[in-house]
C-alpha cells in the first residue's frame, strides 16, 4: 500500500486501479480521487477475482486518454505479418467506465494503422518474440501510442472472430496464419505484410449490453437479432431461468454477435437496431419488472464505422 501511495501523491486524477491477475475490465476501476483509489486497492487486495486468483498483487497505472486499439500478427523466424487491427468500442455506462459494446476491423493504409504497426512490431522485436501469434493491445492517447499489454496468444473471443477475419481479408485470418507459420512456411511467406484496404466485407463484433438486471423468463431479443440482414453468429450463454446483472465489464456483457453484410448501410442498420433493443431493456423477458439503471451517455452513442465493401 505504501508503493500506491507514493504513486497517488504524484500522479495526476483520474488514475485506473485493477488487479494484475484478470481479464475482460474485471475489477478495472477509474478512480478520481486518493481515497477511493485506496478504497479499491483494499477491496481488490481481499477479493477472489474470476480468474481464480486471490490476494494477488494490484496494479495502480496512470490513466490514458484515447481509443484502445488490438494489433494482431503471427511471427515466423522474426519475421512479423499483420494479420488484423481492431479498436475497441467502449464505453462508459451502468456506473462502469470501461465496458465493451463491440470490436471493429481497423484499415490497414489508415493514419492509426501506419503508427500502429511498426510500433508494435518494435514491441516484439524488443521482446525477441519471432514465432506464433501474438495479440498486442495498444491506447493511442495524444501524445501516440502506449502499450497496455503484449499477449504471446492468438485473439481471445473463443475464435468467433475468425470467420469475419476470413471475409475481411479474403480468405485468412490470425488462426490460418499461425498455423501455416507452424505447418506451411511456403503459404506463411505467402500471406501479405498486412491485411488489404479497403476490406472485403462490411463487418464488426457488437458485445450485448444489459441495463437492467433479474431472472430471465425468455430472450425474444436474441431472436430478433438473429433475424437481421446481416447476422452470422451470436454468442451467449443466458437462456430462461438465468439471471442477468448490468453490465459493467466483459463478464457481464449478456452475449456477442458477429454481424457482417455487402452492404455498409445495411450493417450499420442493424448495429443501430440491436443498440435499440439494448436501451428498451428488449434483450430478455424477466420474471420481475426491469428497471433501466443508465442508458448511454449521448456522447458515447456515435461509432466511427471503419469497414470497407465487400467486393
Amino acid at each position: 500500500m505504501e508503493d500506491v501511495e507514493e504513486f497517488l501523491r504524484t500522479e495526476q486524477m483520474p488514475v485506473v486501479v485493477k488487479p494484475v491477475e484478470s481479464a475482460g475490465s474485471d475489477g478495472v476501476k477509474l478512480c478520481h480521487s486518493e481515497e477511493e483509489a485506496r478504497e479499491h486497492f483494499e477491496m481488490l487486495m481481499g477479493a477472489q477475482q474470476k480468474v481464480g486468483s486471490q490476494g494477488a498483487a494490484v496494479l495502480c497505472q496512470e490513466f490514458l486518454r484515447g481509443k484502445e486499439y488490438v494489433v494482431d500478427h503471427v511471427s515466423m523466424d522474426g519475421v512479423h505479418k499483420t494479420v488484423m487491427i481492431w479498436v475497441y468500442d467502449k464505453r462508459a455506462v451502468n456506473g462502469a467506465a470501461f465496458v465493451y459494446h463491440g470490436m471493429l476491423p481497423v484499415l490497414s493504409d489508415s493514419p492509426e494503422a501506419q503508427v500502429l504497426i511498426p510500433y508494435v512490431r518494435g514491441v516484439l522485436d524488443a521482446l525477441q518474440i519471432k514465432n506464433g501469434p501474438t495479440h498486442g493491445e495498444v491506447m493511442m492517447t495524444p501524445d501516440g501510442p502506449c502499450l497496455v499489454e503484449m499477449n504471446c496468444r492468438a485473439h481471445g473471443g473463443d475464435g468467433t472472430f475468425a470467420p469475419l477475419a476470413r471475409a475481411l481479408t479474403g480468405g485468412y485470418s490470425q488462426v490460418d496464419a499461425a498455423a501455416d507459420s507452424f505447418l506451411d512456411a511456403r503459404k506463411f511467406h505467402q500471406l501479405p505484410d498486412r491485411p488489404p484496404s479497403p476490406f472485403l466485407a462490411a463487418g464488426q463484433e457488437v458485445m450485448l449490453v444489459s441495463f437492467t438486471e433479474g431472472k430471465v423468463k425468455s430472450c425474444p431479443g436474441y431472436e430478433r437479432i438473429k433475424a437481421l440482414d446481416s447476422f452470422v453468429y451470436l454468442e451467449s450463454a443466458i437462456d430462461a431461468g438465468c439471471r442477468i446483472d448490468y453490465t459493467t465489464d466483459l463478464f457481464t456483457n449478456v452475449g456477442s454477435a458477429i454481424l457482417m453484410h455487402r452492404d455498409e448501410a445495411q450493417l450499420r442498420s442493424d448495429v443501430e437496431t440491436i443498440r435499440k433493443i439494448e436501451k428498451d431493456c428488449a434483450l430478455f423477458e424477466l420474471e420481475e419488472h426491469p428497471e433501466n439503471l443508465c442508458r448511454p451517455r449521448a456522447r458515447s452513442e456515435h461509432v466511427t464505422m471503419m469497414t470497407g465493401i465487400w467486393r
